[in-house]
């Protein structure tokens, strides 16, 4: 019996269907089946460069605790360190005020014995002293600061240049006295700070001369707190150079930093404004950048180039392309000058404040006068950062240089960066304090700081920040830590205010 042709026609065409679905079917399989072998792979890729980063994390771990045994005996972040007087730091009790409980755990002090040639290397100092010191070199460090970028572990009254942040038993503005002591004397070693600070300098610095320590009645910027010291130090030696280095950055490599500087005062000895450069590690956009121009051929500073621009803190892709073009430094905030080269540059740029920190200067060492000038003038002095007050518009006719630097640097600017510095288990949190108080299960990268003495339990979360204080908790991730300021505002908007 014949089949009629439509029937025909439909039994074939039903065919080729099927063959087609089952065609893509088998396509779909395969497909799947190269996608799972896909991401085995790169699961096994994974696997492979955990372990790999988990062998050098540990190799540098050991390196470090060979190294004076920094990492294994060390105070916790947020204890003032205690080792023995300044340049040793004698003993002091955590920087939480009286009214907040005194519940955090403690560690017993560490015996500090630095190499010569080591961070912070201050017990030996007097190996740099013959060759290094600089005649008429004066350091300022400006000690400013509102504890909000690392709250709760810093505050209002202890900002984190009062805090060891580094595990190594010394806080960040005496890890900067130690590093600059080399170049200088305690006798030209000198502080700008705030009166809600000023106890607490004397009590971590007390090799500071009492005359040798700044005070501002209000913050005013940075322009205001070195243009201050200039005017100080410019009465007292109209010769001075001055070299003017934040009290809360942390740098590696002593050797080539004292290089950096003392090549940046015979730069600044031929009336120049001088900064020293960073080289770059990465694109951030969390910093200015200095882009380098002609060479200012002076001798004894090969390095030195003129300064053909500043740039303000750039979007990622703008910075990729500074690093890129390899003419671009991080800026730092780091200045050399001549005191007076200083003050004419700011009677140039801004007359009014020339004329009122003179006239402060004047008088600083007679304390009757210098309250009632402070009282009339200070108030009335313009708050700006140095950089937009004299180094921009000079750095535009030629009177700016910078000396690039190769040693390492950080501004500790937020609990991400402050992570990046520490050391860690692999695939594990780093802990600002008490290993033994943080447990973890499943949990990779963020930070912790057990600052109150109870357990902290994390079960499978990645990158949090964990600040748990006895009177309060910060939790937070490490992508948002740069946002800490504004639940700093939100507690100061809601009535916290003592707690910041």
């Amino acid at each position: 019996m014949s089949v009629p042709p439509q029937l025909s026609s439909l039994s074939a065409g039903q065919s080729n269907s099927q063959l087609s679905v089952e065609l893509m079917f088998q396509s779909i399989m395969g497909m799947m089946q190269q996608s799972q072998i896909d991401i085995a792979d790169l699961k096994h890729e994974c696997s492979e460069l955990k372990q790999a980063n988990a062998n050098l994390e540990r190799q540098l771990r050991d390196n470090n605790q060979g190294y004076n045994g920094y990492y294994r005996a060390s105070t916790p972040g947020f204890m003032t360190p205690a080792v023995p007087s300044s340049p040793q730091m004698r003993a002091k009790s955590p920087f939480l005020s009286p009214a907040i409980p005194n519940s955090i755990p403690t560690l017993s002090a560490p015996v500090h014995h630095p190499s010569p040639l080591g961070d912070n290397a201050i017990s030996n100092s007097s190996y740099f002293s013959a060759a290094r010191d600089i005649p008429g070199f004066y350091v300022v460090i400006p000690a400013g600061g509102a504890g909000t970028r690392l709250w709760p572990l810093s505050r209002e009254g202890h900002p984190k240049f009062l805090l060891d942040l580094t595990l190594k038993g010394r806080s960040l503005i005496q890890a900067t006295w130690d590093r600059l002591l080399p170049l200088t004397s305690a006798s030209r070693t000198t502080i700008v700070a705030g009166p809600s600070h000023v106890s607490s300098i004397r009590e971590q610095l007390p090799d500071l001369l009492s005359e040798n320590l700044f005070c501002e009645p209000t913050a005013k910027d940075s322009m205001a707190a070195i243009g201050l010291a200039a005017a100080i130090l410019a009465h007292r030696d109209p010769d001075a150079v001055i070299g003017s280095f934040a009290a809360d950055h942390m740098i590696s490599g002593d050797d080539a930093f004292l290089a950096a500087v003392a090549e940046a005062v015979e730069v600044a000895r031929n009336d120049y404004l001088v900064t020293i450069g960073i080289a770059p590690s990465h694109p951030s956009t969390g910093f200015g950048y200095i882009r380098l121009g002609e060479p200012v051929n002076i001798k004894n500073a090969p390095n030195a180039r003129l300064v053909s621009s500043f740039k303000e803190k750039p979007d990622a892709r703008t910075a990729a392309s500074y690093i890129a073009t390899g003419k671009y430094r991080w800026n730092a905030g780091m200045f050399v000058m001549k005191a007076t080269t200083l003050l004419k540059f700011l009677e140039e740029y801004k007359p009014e404040m020339s004329e009122g920190l003179r006239k402060i200067g004047a008088v600083w060492d007679d304390e009757k006068e210098r309250n009632i000038i402070l009282e009339k003038i200070w108030p009335e002095l313009e708050k700006i950062p140095i950089d937009n007050a004299v180094a921009e518009p000079a750095a535009e006719v030629g009177r700016v240089a910078v000396v690039p630097a190769t040693f390492g640097w950080d501004d500790v600017g937020d609990f991400s960066s402050l992570s990046d510095l520490l050391p860690a288990e692999a695939n594990q949190p780093r802990v600002l304090g008490d290993p033994s108080l943080v447990l973890t299960d499943q949990v990779a990268g963020g930070i912790v700081v057990p600052g109150s003495g109870r357990l902290i339990s994390c079960l499978g979360v990645d990158d949090l920040v964990i600040v748990d204080m006895p009177d309060c908790l910060l939790v937070t991730t490490r992508a948002r830590s740069q946002e800490v300021k504004r639940i700093v505002k939100k507690a100061r908007d809601h009535g916290w205010k003592k707690l910041l």
